[in-house]
């Protein structure tokens, strides 16, 4: 072998063995902060890969994407809003997802990190929300549905679906418009009286705790006259 072509792969090979290191360091980091954010709450942490997340949670659409799905780094606790202990589960998810042109095959991995909540309110109807895209624009002057508000500026930024539009109308206010206006809001999946929010991708763990510190805030801005509402309906149907 010449010795500059030995030098190459010497070098390549370096690079990969040093890429591997870091990739485990950086892993191992990320486990033991949140670890400690776990302590902090008293909530438990589980490092290990949870191949049933996406079958438990399948009412999500964002855990049924790709193949070789997995749940790991969970957390679990609860949190306090308005008054109520609401579980929390929150963690990375992987997943993957395989093309093909024909001739080759190509495989990507996707990784993102999710917020749960387990609201108290069993009988409330469906509720999305997320940031606006380009083409969610085009589907909605096509006539696909995309619930529109008195403030412009919301309507604009945000892509809003409810299997119930009063509803919608009753909780997006316009203190919940305002706050959601006023941060920088992750995706709001509000299904079957469980939430998942998520960002996309891996957040740090500082992010991942503004993200559950927003949804409590999210939730807490809620009408009093919806919360209300709701407890009614739970004590009905108890």
């Amino acid at each position: 072998m010449p010795p500059f072509t030995f030098l190459i792969i010497t070098i390549v090979a370096a690079l990969f063995i040093a890429s591997v290191i870091y990739s485990r360091k950086r892993q191992q980091e990320r486990q033991l902060a949140l670890l400690r954010l776990a302590a902090k709450h008293g909530w438990t942490f589980d490092p290990s890969n949870d191949s049933t997340h996406d079958a438990r949670f399948s009412h999500f659409s964002v855990f049924t994407n790709g193949h070789s799905r997995y749940a790991y780094n969970t957390t679990r606790g609860s949190v306090v809003i308005a008054g109520d202990d609401w579980p929390l589960q929150y963690g990375d998810f992987h997943y993957q997802t395989t093309s093909s042109n024909g001739k080759t095959t190509t495989t990507q991995t996707h990784l993102l990190s999710y917020v749960i909540l387990d609201s108290p309110y069993a009988t409330a109807p469906d509720l999305f929300i997320r940031k606006e895209r380009f083409f969610d624009r085009i589907a909605s002057a096509i006539g696909f549905e995309d619930i529109d508000f008195e403030s412009v500026e919301f309507s604009r930024d945000f892509h809003v679906k409810s299997s119930d539009k009063r509803f919608a109308y009753d909780v997006v206010s316009p203190q919940v418009m305002e706050f959601m206006l006023a941060t920088t809001p992750p995706t709001v999946d509000f299904r079957g009286s469980q939430c998942c929010l998520y960002h996309g991708g891996i957040l740090e763990v500082e992010d991942l705790a503004a993200t559950i510190q927003w949804s409590t805030e999210f939730f807490e801005h809620w009408p009093r006259h919806v919360i209300a509402d709701l407890a009614t309906r739970r004590q009905t149907t108890n």
